[in-house]
């Protein structure tokens, strides 16, 4: 998990729908693993019922149906069968999503799949399915990275069987990112748009961050305010040194696009590039006493990730405008963010490059 913003894993979800995928195997693979994980998942009240169940989870599980019905009530998500069951797994995470780009680009590597599109990141149940596709893709010259997902979405489609469950991989997370992490699954309910990943996952982290907000305010104690007042500090401190760090990297490409990629003073810059952002991470976890949550992340720390991440970062600013010209109204909002889907591609992009304009201004 990247805990500046939770990666998900639309990936698998996208591969269920995938009917005629030329990729037999993963396409099998992604099938077995979800029916393995709707097979572990029994409705909230069973678990709510059953005196083996761990008071501590049981608290977690009504917490949960509390933020599931809040999503209905307060910000008109969905209201059908997800998140009402749960299942406990045997591993850290739901799925293991891989991404790639190339050495001087932040251009993700796409997979693409008949009915659902492309996308740029491809989510596996297996751990070890996933460092093979890994290694593979290291070898045809990409950067890569593979991270765990605490949770994926079928996009409503699985419904009827069940829908989308609570997971034991992010139950116990901070009350405010167990919230976000609910809103941002249901809003990929709301809307899927084919061939746009950064239109899509930015119109759910804004979903997520308006309603977490919301929730914090209305819902929770003084206590878990306080706690994700802390987390949430931290995380944006992150972001906003990720963002520049991508800003200059996307420079120093955008700079050098007509040279050969082993050009050596584009190579050179790169390697500034990072370094930089090592030692600015290094001040920041200085600044936080030591926290160490996003050490893994910056380690690793490649065009792969940097341009994965981006997919959750672009847009939201545009979004959140665009929420706040709807005066907060989250149906008017869903309506807003719909026309906008159904634009073509190049006009839809213009339209959220002004809106993300005026939020850079700081205009209404």
């Amino acid at each position: 998990m990247w805990l500046g913003g939770r990666w998900r894993g639309l990936g698998v979800g996208l591969a269920l729908l995938a009917a005629g995928c030329a990729d037999t195997r993963y396409l099998l693979g992604s099938v077995s693993g979800h029916l393995q994980l709707m097979q572990a998942a029994r409705p909230v009240d069973q678990w709510l019922a059953d005196d083996s169940t761990p008071p501590p989870l049981k608290q977690r599980l009504l917490l949960a149906q509390r933020i599931r019905q809040f999503a209905v009530t307060e910000l008109h998500l969905p209201d059908n069968a997800s998140y009402h069951r749960y299942a406990q797994l045997q591993r850290r995470a739901a799925v293991w999503n891989v991404v790639a780009a190339p050495p001087f680009s932040l251009t993700l590597h796409q997979w693409c799949f008949p009915v659902a599109g492309c996308v740029g990141y491809r989510g596996y149940f297996d751990e070890q399915a996933a460092q093979l596709e890994a290694a593979t893709l290291r070898t045809a010259g990409l950067e890569v990275h593979v991270y765990p997902v605490p949770a994926y979405s079928t996009l409503g489609w699985m419904n009827w069987a069940g829908g989308d469950p609570l997971l034991s991989t992010f139950i116990r997370y901070p009350e405010g990112e167990l919230a976000r992490m609910i809103f941002h699954e249901l809003a990929h309910q709301v809307l899927y748009v084919k061939n746009d990943t950064a239109f899509n996952e930015s119109f759910a982290t804004a979903v997520e961050r308006l309603g977490g907000a919301r929730w914090l305010q209305e819902e929770a104690g003084a206590a878990a305010r306080q706690e994700y007042a802390v987390f949430d500090a931290r995380r944006k401190s992150f972001r906003a040194l990720t963002r520049a760090t991508r800003r200059q990297l996307s420079h120093i490409y955008a700079q050098n696009s007509a040279l050969a990629p082993e050009n050596s003073a584009q190579a050179a810059m790169k390697i500034v590039a990072f370094a930089a952002f090592q030692q600015a991470y290094a001040q920041l976890k200085q600044d936080w006493g030591g926290y160490a949550a996003y050490d893994a992340w910056a380690a690793g720390a490649n065009n792969a990730s940097f341009g994965a991440q981006a997919a959750y970062d672009d847009w939201v600013d545009a979004f959140e405008t665009l929420f706040a010209r709807q005066q907060g109204h989250w149906p008017a909002f869903f309506g807003a963010v719909n026309a906008l889907a159904e634009l073509p591609q190049a006009e839809r992009t213009l339209r959220l490059q002004a809106l993300q304009t005026v939020a850079t201004a700081g205009a209404p």
